[in-house]
């Protein structure tokens, strides 16, 4: 999970550069760009290119593609340290999901947790600097589904290769993006070309290290690890792009941090 971060720090802060781009063209590189490994790689492996459980990895792919197109979105509204300060509430809504699906419980100081991290969300909305409405919505949508996608790839745990889910994911990604961009095309220069590709490269290590993590461990427990992106994603937004958080948007971002990370930590004491 600490691998998938990283990437995926990298990735969001690619296509914040790119948001003068419609977000459908961003969607449709984003999946070109890891299609390039996961195919040849799904052939070369010999791996059942289908699946075999493939309702819930239809499922998979649709609320990818609903979660990433609004998180990519939310970046035309919003910096990208708070974007994805914001989306990583998504363990919250994986928490819930668990609850009634998979059984997971929750113990009462999980929810008091889950209520300081979202605590820190209102702090943002309410007193963050440059923080628009709709890139609220839009940020808070994607984690809504992002969360019913850490649960749906830990339903389907070790019985689907981790390449057969990210390829469903990224087949309907790549129609979609591809299908809705057509009338927004705009042509890219060479070194636009690049980091087009770039961002479905990241999101390839980050997605295959995030659908292991999910496979081995409970989704409370690993969920959480995904914060690490938050600190990566603010440093490369300050020094990148010129970003400012004000002390409010700090807070509310530590709120978020310490309710999520000591999750892990009661979570862990729970195993023991």
């Amino acid at each position: 999970m600490i691998f998938s971060a990283i990437a995926f720090a990298f990735m969001g802060s690619v296509v914040k550069y790119l948001s003068t781009f419609n977000v459908y063209q961003v969607v449709f590189f984003r999946s070109v760009g890891t299609l390039l490994f996961t195919v040849p790689l799904v052939l070369k492996q010999k791996v059942p290119f289908w699946g075999t459980h493939k309702k819930w990895l239809i499922i998979r792919g649709i609320t990818g593609v609903i979660s990433l197109t609004c998180f990519f979105q939310s970046l035309n509204y919003l910096s990208i340290g708070t974007a994805v300060s914001l989306r990583y509430t998504a363990p919250i809504f994986a928490a819930v999901f668990a609850l009634f699906f998979l059984k997971e419980k929750i113990k009462p100081i999980q929810w008091f947790l889950f209520f300081i991290a979202f605590l820190g969300v209102l702090i943002i909305k309410g007193f963050g600097a440059d923080v628009e409405l709709i890139g609220v919505f839009f940020v808070i949508l994607s984690a809504v589904f992002l969360g019913i996608i850490f649960v749906v790839i830990r339903k389907i745990g070790n019985t689907e290769h981790p390449l057969v889910i990210i390829n469903y994911f990224m087949l309907m990604a790549f129609l979609f993006g591809g299908l809705m961009c057509l009338r927004y095309w705009e042509q890219p220069t060479p070194m636009q070309w690049v980091l087009f590709i770039s961002t479905g490269v990241f999101g390839y290590f980050g997605q295959l290290y995030m659908t292991k993590a999910f496979q081995l461990a409970e989704t409370n427990l690993v969920a959480p690890i995904k914060y690490l992106e938050v600190i990566i994603t603010i440093i490369i937004g300050t020094l990148w792009f010129g970003d400012v958080y004000n002390w409010w948007t700090l807070l509310g971002i530590l709120l978020i941090l310490s309710g999520l990370i000591y999750n892990i930590y009661i979570k862990q004491k729970t195993n023991l």
